[in-house]
């Protein structure tokens, strides 16, 4: 983990333009027969070939943004991996999150490396251990902050970003990853 990765200047730069620049869209899938709307923007990006397929649909990448490559070239060197893919989540307040999960999709590969950079307000990140949900871990990602998941993590993990009502301002979050076709 590290927490300031980016400095200041640059978190706040980065926040400004992938607001203002992303394909924002809030994503559903189906859950008990009924269409449930994910409490969360997102946007898909990556190498042509890089689908990625989770809660029942296959999102096809856009095109890199010049701002997502920029971050994605100076992480890459940190993570001893190449990514040709990101996930951007952008949690409007505290009511947004992320539930329990862990990135286990087949496409991703058994141990897969994957980065999460974030910009915008603090938010606590949980994990708890899949066999048993007492052993449990807790970070705050904050502003310019650079997490790297690898290993066995994904396999033996869960992990999820809570609702909190001490929340109010926007928070963005990118992971960026592998995958194989």
């Amino acid at each position: 983990y590290y927490p300031t990765f980016f400095s200041v200047q640059e978190s706040n730069s980065y926040m400004q333009a992938l607001m203002n620049s992303l394909a924002w869209k809030q994503e559903s899938m189906r859950l008990y027969g009924k269409e449930v709307f994910f409490p969360r923007l997102m946007a898909w990006y990556g190498d042509a070939g890089s689908a990625y397929r989770f809660s029942g649909t296959t999102y096809e990448p856009q095109h890199w943004t010049k701002e997502l490559r920029e971050i994605k070239d100076r992480i890459t060197p940190y993570c001893k991996a190449s990514f040709n893919s990101v996930l951007a989540n952008l949690y409007r307040n505290g009511n947004d999150a992320m539930g329990w999960h862990a990135d286990d999709e087949p496409e991703l590969g058994l141990h897969p490396i994957i980065a999460s950079v974030n910009f915008g307000a603090a938010r606590k990140f949980r994990l708890r251990y899949k066999s048993d949900h007492k052993l449990t871990y807790e970070v705050e990602l904050t502003h310019g902050s650079l997490l790297v998941m690898k290993g066995t993590l994904q396999e033996y993990w869960e992990h999820q970003i809570p609702k909190t009502k001490k929340v109010l301002s926007e928070r963005i979050n990118l992971t960026f990853r592998h995958i194989t076709p």
